[in-house]
């Protein structure tokens, strides 16, 4: 009766984890003093590397007594050109101009403004762009809802005019131009949107006298602002391919020397352009549109460093980092998947020649040199993302060549984590090398994420905030090397303990990994926790034998899905302004527009799936399992009947994966993230297995040594004893129709040394000692021991 009720109760330890992790949050921040006057000052390109105290005297003072942060521009479009930037800056969500970028440059900044009077101004494209942006774009964006969410609003400057004009095109009070005296107009409504023109351009001359005039006129608009008034300065767009950070300084009362951030990024020091809308709304105490925002209220953190020119270095720091990301990782990307590739194709032949056969023909073994070195090469191919992800605790970026720099930074750490995993105890042993991997892998990540993810935020398999997509927390590539790493360290370290212990183990290691990848104090990614929770049920479900069943993978999915419902429930019950991604869709389909989101869902992952080089990752490794290592000849399934519980990490990280590549739209990311770790690493398990398939042993029984049949010496030169019974293949692990496992019979745990254990067909020769024994055999523990 235990034994049945044992699984339903492991799976309810998981959900509890599961839903624990993801129902936590942050506590809301005390609410700030309101303003009666919002200004929202654009400059098109402007960047923290433009801003100084002899350039830019009046932004200099601005952000000294006010909150900065680097500002990401992400728009429908990329580049965020300018028309784009402030059409998303008045819609609150991702919004692009009907012309779009299709050479990836930007347009001349070129918008008709008609003045049928002296105190507004019609925008006559308005009209199709919003039918654009509701019906061609996923988004379901509303131009002109920051506007229409107030009574009356200020324009200056067609930038201005784009993101203030309703979704009729109707600008309520508009001048071309910043007036001599600007004071009455900024002062005639609660909201005033200004455009002081584009700072663009490589030319550092040009940029500089941009900035100047920028500043100048900055310098006119905060002696007019009216009192009690909160300023946003903001960079907003981008004027050139590629992409990068921009400034974002917040001045008023409540914003006092700090550092913005918004929860679309849970990150101190970031932004995004779609969090102005709803933070101008929050400020003067007016209620959000009835289609909610993609963007959130911006608020100010502590923390900031009391001169101005330390602070200012963070933000223009982290654009250069982000922007030297882009250029290394798709060339290291390429390059993993072109090495593990290479190691695919040469592992192969060393599978076909691996078993040692035991008469005088079949094929001449390779070289134990030429082995040793590909398992380094395995060894090492498993740990590229754990090194490339520590490379990122130096600043490779500030040097005259960041690519060269972080290559060879990263060669020197992979080096020294090849020869630690070479000189760890146990790496003769069969699981040694697989168990270093895994718990040195898991190790780096979860430090990394514990620590508040630092290392991920623009690193080469972190994720960039150019892309707007992520700021902290896992990313995806995080994600799939978290999961397998930390699978396979549970399934290790439940392979010591006996075959009743191990589902506990696993539910222990992969839970707390579940609260790690799900806690927004941590992994902050609930998709990401449901999936490892399917994943992590699926392996203490087989991890003491037997194989996935369709009610054990049942179960993994009810898992999965009452932590998905319990979630849903908790995040239902937040006010709209502090649901999760899940609680957002749930309502989206309640009003009738989660089709949207289904729809980028969908067009984001296909996007991803054909142009990630993770894809060939993910079907190479697919390939290589079930072309070769799941094959008689291929070692996987020898390896999988001796060692249950790493055949049960193997199967939860597939599970884990494919759920949370769907679920997450970033197609086979995650997959083949985990497949750069699980891969090599059942290769060089394999090949160890392989070479000790024809050993011959004693096996284990239930009777002691001193007490059965006596033992004769076998010409192999190891005891196999009179009447031995045959010992069991891997069907006997639990498989269908299997016998008990050995290590059930015997009381004592699976043979983990050396590759030795139950062999499988055409593994041992049979026996020529009199008598006519032909049963095969399995070590006993104390030829274990010994190797």
């Amino acid at each position: 009766m235990v034994r049945r009720a044992a699984p339903i109760l492991l799976t309810l330890v998981v959900v509890v984890m599961g839903i624990v992790a993801l129902a936590a949050r942050p506590t809301t921040p005390p609410a700030r003093p309101g303003a009666d006057f919002v200004v929202l000052v654009g400059v098109a390109g402007l960047r923290w590397d433009d801003v100084d105290a002899e350039r830019t005297p009046t932004l200099w003072q601005l952000a000294r007594q006010g909150s900065i942060g680097s500002l990401s521009v992400r728009s429908a479009y990329r580049p965020t050109c300018p028309l784009d930037g402030w059409l998303t800056l008045g819609a609150g969500s991702f919004a692009g101009w009907t012309n779009g970028q299709p050479d990836g440059e930007c347009p001349p900044t070129e918008v008709q403004v008609d003045r049928p009077d002296r105190i507004g101004a019609n925008l006559p494209e308005q009209e199709s762009v919003v039918v654009h942006n509701q019906d061609r774009l996923p988004w379901g964006t509303v131009p002109g809802a920051l506007s229409e969410s107030v009574r009356c609003s200020v324009a200056v400057g067609p930038g201005a005019a784009v993101a203030a004009a309703r979704p009729f095109g109707r600008v309520d009070r508009y001048e071309p131009t910043l007036p001599a005296d600007p004071a009455g107009l900024l002062s005639s409504c609660v909201l005033s949107i200004v455009d002081l023109g584009t700072v663009a351009g490589a030319d550092p001359a040009e940029r500089a006298a941009a900035a100047r005039e920028a500043d100048t006129q900055l310098a006119r608009v905060l002696a007019a602002r009216p009192p009690n008034s909160l300023v946003i300065v903001a960079g907003v767009a981008d004027t050139e391919r590629p992409s990068r950070l921009h400034v974002a300084v917040a001045d008023g009362p409540g914003w006092e020397n700090g550092w913005l951030t918004s929860p679309t990024t849970a990150r101190r020091g970031y932004l995004q352009l779609i969090d102005l809308a709803p933070t101008a709304l929050t400020a003067l105490g007016r209620p959000m549109p009835d289609r909610p925002f993609l963007g959130r209220p911006a608020e100010s953190v502590g923390g900031r460093p009391d001169d101005l020119a330390a602070a200012i270095t963070e933000p223009a720091d982290a654009d250069r980092e982000a922007a030297a990301q882009r250029e290394v990782a798709g060339g290291f990307f390429t390059l993993l998947a072109g090495v593990q590739v290479a190691l695919a194709v040469a592992v192969l032949p060393l599978l076909r020649r691996a078993r040692r056969h035991a008469g005088p023909y079949g094929p001449k073994p390779v070289s134990p040199r030429v082995v040793a070195v590909v398992e380094l090469l395995l060894v090492a191919a498993a740990l590229a993302m754990p090194a490339a992800l520590l490379a990122e605790a130096v600043p490779w970026w500030r040097n005259t060549y960041p690519a060269a720099t972080f290559a060879g930074l990263t060669a020197a750490l992979l080096a020294a984590a090849t020869l630690l995993v070479r000189l760890a105890p146990g790496y003769r042993s069969t699981l040694g090398p697989l168990g270093a991997v895994a718990g040195l892998t898991t190790l780096a990540v979860g430090l990394d994420v514990v620590t508040g993810a630092r290392l991920q935020l623009n690193g080469v398999v972190g994720y960039s905030a150019l892309e707007g997509g992520r700021y902290a927390g896992l990313g995806t590539v995080g994600l799939g090397v978290f999961v397998a790493a930390a699978l396979l360290t549970a399934g290790w370290l439940a392979q010591q303990v006996h075959r009743r212990w191990r589902p506990t183990v696993m539910v222990l290691v992969g839970g707390a990994a579940v609260v790690v990848v799900g806690s927004p104090y941590l992994g902050a990614d609930s998709i990401g926790a449901i999936a490892l929770t399917a994943g992590v049920s699926v392996a203490a479900a087989i991890s003491a034998g037997g194989w996935l069943t369709v009610t054990r993978l049942a179960w993994a999915g009810m898992a999965g899905l009452a932590v998905t419902i319990g979630f849903a429930v908790v995040d239902l019950g937040r006010p709209p302004g502090e649901r999760g991604s899940l609680g957002r869709f749930l309502a989206a389909l309640g009003d009738g527009t989660g089709g949207l989101t289904v729809q980028r869902s969908s067009a984001a992952s296909f996007q991803t799936l054909v142009n990630s080089p993770l894809t060939v990752l993910a079907l190479v490794g697919a390939l290589l399992l079930w072309f070769a290592l799941l094959r008689p000849w291929g070692g996987l399934m020898r390896l999988f009947g001796i060692y249950p519980a790493i055949r049960a990490a193997m199967a939860g990280t597939g599970v884990a994966a494919v759920i949370g590549g769907v679920l997450g739209a970033v197609g086979l990311d995650v997959a083949g993230a985990a497949a750069a770790v699980v891969v090599p690493m059942a290769a060089l398990a394999a090949l160890r297995v392989l070479d000790h398939a024809a050993d011959r042993t004693r096996p284990a029984t239930d009777r002691p040594q001193d007490a059965g049949p006596s033992s004769k010496p076998a010409p192999s030169g190891k005891p196999v004893p009179d009447g031995g019974p045959e010992a069991p293949g891997p069907a006997a692990e639990g498989g269908p129709g299997g016998a008990k496992p050995a290590d059930d019979q015997a009381g004592v745990p699976d043979p983990a040394a050396e590759g030795g254990g139950a062999a499988t067909t055409g593994g041992a020769a049979p026996s020529n000692e009199p008598g006519g024994q032909r049963g095969r055999a399995v070590r006993s523990s104390a030829e274990v021991a010994t190797g």
